[in-house]
């Protein structure tokens, strides 16, 4: 196993955790070649996560029974994972980037100040750190939160109203959750990018690890 994939394992698994918690989902419980969480949503009952681009654990899972709103994601490209999904299994979610924030990085320089007519509440609760930015009347302009496992935090559920983006939020907010988590003791971040969120992260930072796909049971 070369470093590269030792650190997208390492991720995978901070990531899970993470996400658990983020979510309220259930504890992940080790399987055959990755981790089993139950989520208990409709479309998304339970999800199989694997640590690495691991065939035969694909095949394996989806070409047994498997109930529809069953997922499925691994640190694959999504050409590949495609071609190893058994029958009734397509994918989804859309592209996602596994992305890592080394001790400190998430923190560098001086936090970056949010734009007029916003403000921006942050608190803890239940191992999960939550931003929220509204306009000066109070309308939802943007949120996200970070789930806190160990020394590391997980971002997730970043979203900003189409009506106010490009004006610097989602960085703001991505600083305020890194603050957050380093308050919670956390120095290093991870989490799953959509390709839009990538470009910003990486000019924070952030580092690119490995596409992580996800496929469904319809």
């Amino acid at each position: 196993m070369s470093t590269h994939d030792h650190d997208t394992a390492g991720a995978v698994r901070t990531w899970i955790h993470g996400w658990t918690v983020s979510r309220g989902a259930a504890e992940p419980v080790p399987t055959p070649g990755g981790f089993s969480i139950d989520v208990g949503l409709p479309g998304h009952v339970v999800r199989h996560v694997l640590p690495a681009a691991d065939e035969a654990a694909v095949r394996r899972i989806t070409g047994g029974p498997a109930a529809p709103g069953t997922w499925l994601k691994a640190p694959a490209e999504p050409e590949q994972f495609a071609s190893w999904l058994g029958p009734g299994w397509s994918l989804a979610g859309g592209a996602g980037f596994l992305m890592a924030a080394p001790p400190h990085t998430a923190r560098t320089g001086p936090a970056p100040r949010i734009a007029d007519g916003y403000r921006l509440d942050t608190w803890t609760r239940g191992g999960v750190a939550r931003v929220l930015v509204r306009t000066a009347d109070g309308a939802f302009a943007a949120r996200g939160q970070a789930g806190l496992t160990g020394s590391a935090f997980v971002v997730d559920q970043v979203e900003t109203d189409p009506a106010h983006q490009r004006r610097g939020l989602g960085r703001v907010m991505m600083r305020a959750l890194a603050d957050a988590a380093a308050a919670e003791g956390a120095t290093e971040g991870v989490l799953v990018a959509t390709p839009e969120g990538r470009a910003l992260y990486e000019t924070m930072g952030w580092q690119l690890l490995s596409p992580l796909t996800g496929a469904v049971r319809s």
